[in-house]
């Protein structure tokens, strides 16, 4: 389809906090007709798998009451784009044409097949289908089982915490430290949250072995271990490497500060799988809606043949739940450095669970009422000031 068509085709893949907010966005123009393709059928809300594996919440809501009128949402996967022929091939079989991708593929678990036994006896969370395998591990075994959380970031904290809370018998085993994205106070206040709970923390050790029934750690202990979960970690779906983009080693797509590929002008990266400058920024549910919106500017700003704008989104910190009752409000500076403040207890929780719901109802479905209207701290610095982390998806 040229340019001069009436109508401009948008393809959106990938239908997390980043992939929805950008459909509901491109909307702004009556000219532009938004594909939306996603794996499942609900939205997954990822800020809450740890509660649906834990039987504490749930994690899915009806896209009918977050896409905008007009958005078409396709469930489906999508194998491969193809730039020569301005398609994007379905598994199910055929293809959708575009003018324009907005790549919103998301995050998703490290594969840890350097740790002998992790990928046949561990059980990731990172995603709808692992929770609920987990979920359904966890209704199996007897309450006193002893349960290994494998990684101190703050998914590993919030998983350890929601089964702690319920009565399990947790130890998270951290690597390199607990918690190394908060300060130092916000640090020490998890770590006496998990001590208050019975939560067993070794830190500065890793899991160099899983068996069905047993962790083997560096040192050459052996710990019992009904269930293994597995947070150490994320990675990124191979669909823009397998497409012939450019990306990154993780394999985000390699992108300009306007969220562009530096291959082809006509798709445009949003979420953790988009990598500006070859600076990806911090994995995080904060941050997608954010890139959500501005990859959606960026190709209605291409359609309208302005200069798209380049990115500009400042961090204030990130939120970590601990059970349903305490929680950790970290406060950072712009450049996601974080500072030696933070919010705990009750409040802290409170602060979390809002921002929770703000996510949904705040910027999701206001910009389904009202496509253009989200708005978000800027004055941020550059990608390559800003503070990343290995340990990938972070909350807000």
């Amino acid at each position: 389809m040229s340019e001069h068509n009436t109508h401009h085709k948008v393809v959106v893949i990938g239908g997390g906090y980043a992939g929805t907010l950008a459909a509901n966005r491109l909307r702004t123009r009556a000219d532009v007709d938004v594909t939306l393709v996603n794996p499942r059928p609900e939205f997954v809300e990822r800020i809450r798998l740890h509660q649906f594996a834990a039987r504490t919440g749930g994690a899915t809501i009806d896209y009918g009451t977050l896409l905008g009128e007009g958005v078409r949402l396709v469930v489906d996967s999508v194998t491969r784009i193809d730039p020569a022929a301005r398609t994007v091939e379905l598994a199910s079989g055929g293809g959708l044409d575009y003018d324009y991708v907005i790549y919103a593929v998301g995050s998703t678990a490290a594969t840890p097949s350097a740790t002998p036994g992790a990928a046949e006896f561990a059980v990731p969370v990172a995603e709808f289908e692992d929770a609920r395998r987990l979920r359904a591990r966890l209704d199996e075994l007897p309450p006193a089982a002893p349960i290994t959380v494998v990684g101190g970031g703050l998914t590993g904290i919030e998983t350890a915490a929601e089964l702690a809370e319920r009565g399990r018998t947790v130890t998270l085993v951290c690597g390199r430290a607990l918690a190394p994205y908060l300060s130092a106070p916000g640090r020490r206040s998890v770590a006496k949250w998990m001590a208050r709970h019975g939560v067993t923390v070794l830190k500065s050790d890793v899991v160099i072995e899983v068996r069905p029934d047993a962790v083997v750690l560096a040192g050459g202990a052996v710990r019992a271990s009904a269930l293994t979960v597995w947070t150490a970690g994320f990675s990124v779906p191979e669909l823009a490497r397998v497409s012939g983009f450019s990306t990154d080693d993780l394999g985000r797509l390699l992108t300009d500060e306007t969220l562009t590929s530096v291959d082809d002008c006509r798709i445009v990266a949003a979420g953790d799988a988009a990598a500006p400058s070859g600076q990806p920024l911090r994995m995080s549910g904060y941050a997608a809606g954010p890139l959500g919106a501005q990859a959606a500017d960026t190709v209605l700003s291409r359609i309208a043949g302005t200069e798209p704008a380049p990115i500009d989104l400042a961090f204030t910190g990130a939120c970590v739940s601990l059970g349903r009752h305490a929680g950790v409000r970290q406060l950072a500076r712009k450049d996601d450095s974080m500072v030696n403040l933070y919010i705990g207890g009750r409040l802290g929780a409170l602060i979390k669970e809002v921002t929770c719901r703000f996510v949904v109802s705040k910027r999701i479905r206001r910009e389904a009422r009202k496509p253009g209207s989200m708005g978000w701290p800027k004055g941020g610095p550059r990608p390559e000031q800003l503070i990343t982390t290995a340990q990938g998806v972070t909350f807000p």
